[in-house]
């Protein structure tokens, strides 16, 4: 299972649509519902700093057809004022993370 963090933080003036497009890409998940892909979109306490963790089976991000998500990535750079960093992320350990039960 590959798994990884995106991080960055985005202008002020930005903040409210970089909701809204992230919003689109969970609507068209939602849709779409990729087998074997867990993914999350958290906003930080400084209002600005959005963190996106996903996991997924097999080599192919499902993200990659979602046209939602292809509208999220243009216009990025524009939108931020850090960048996104992307780390891969190596689980130690995990307790109910990936919603199993």
């Amino acid at each position: 299972m590959r798994r990884v963090m995106v991080r960055y933080k985005v202008k002020p003036d930005q903040v409210a649509a970089n909701e809204r497009l992230v919003r689109e890409v969970y609507e068209e998940l939602s849709r779409a519902q990729p087998a074997g892909f867990h993914y999350g979109t958290f906003k930080l306490e400084d209002g600005l700093s959005f963190v996106h963790i996903a996991s997924q089976k097999g080599e192919q991000n499902p993200l990659a057809d979602v046209a939602a998500f292809q509208r999220f990535q243009e216009g990025i750079g524009d939108r931020c004022d850090d960048p996104p960093v992307v780390s891969v992320l190596d689980e130690v350990g995990s307790f109910r993370f990936h919603g199993d039960e």
